[in-house]
């Protein structure tokens, strides 16, 4: 929702007011029920408040490593089973670094298939800093990671799981 533009909020919000929706070339459409509506976020803005009354909120959390792992192995099968679990253990140190952007699933697999491309089985100091922009997409993000340590970031991507 934080993506859409404020004209498509204005409409939302008219139709979970009244439950129609107004097109004036046209008429006014009437759900017959009131609706049940979906909405996702990313919080990259802030939502109006009359729109944030009318919803009830549930956070996704990251998937546990062993989940991430499935994900990243079915995503990126191009990769062998040891990176995938390397790059789960990295990722999962960088969510505890407090970046400005955490790293999602979906970077989880880029940063996979990109070590994967470059021919990598495991992860390396020279690898993980070649392909950190896969990862983390914001320059003060790469920095703190680079500034506490390339070999760190290894290290915890090498300990052993489950």
């Amino acid at each position: 929702m934080d993506r859409a533009d404020d004209e498509f909020e204005a409409f939302l919000l008219e139709f979970l007011s009244d439950y129609a929706v107004s097109i004036p070339e046209l008429k006014t459409f009437r759900a017959v029920e009131p609706p049940v509506v979906i909405i996702t976020s990313n919080r990259t803005r802030d939502v109006h408040d009359a729109l944030k009354r009318r919803c009830l909120y549930h956070w996704v959390e990251h998937p546990d490593f062993e989940r991430e792992v499935a994900i990243i192995r079915m995503r990126a099968p191009e990769a062998v089973p040891k990176l995938a679990l390397q790059v789960a253990g990295a990722v999962e140190a960088l969510r505890d670094m407090h970046l400005y952007k955490p790293p999602g699933v979906a970077e989880s697999i880029d940063w996979t298939s990109a070590l994967a491309a470059l021919g990598r089985s495991e992860i390396d100091e020279r690898s993980l800093d070649l392909t950190l922009g896969t990862v983390l997409k914001y320059q003060e993000d790469q920095a703190r990671v680079r500034a506490g340590g390339i070999g760190d970031l290894v290290r915890a991507a090498l300990l052993p799981r489950e």
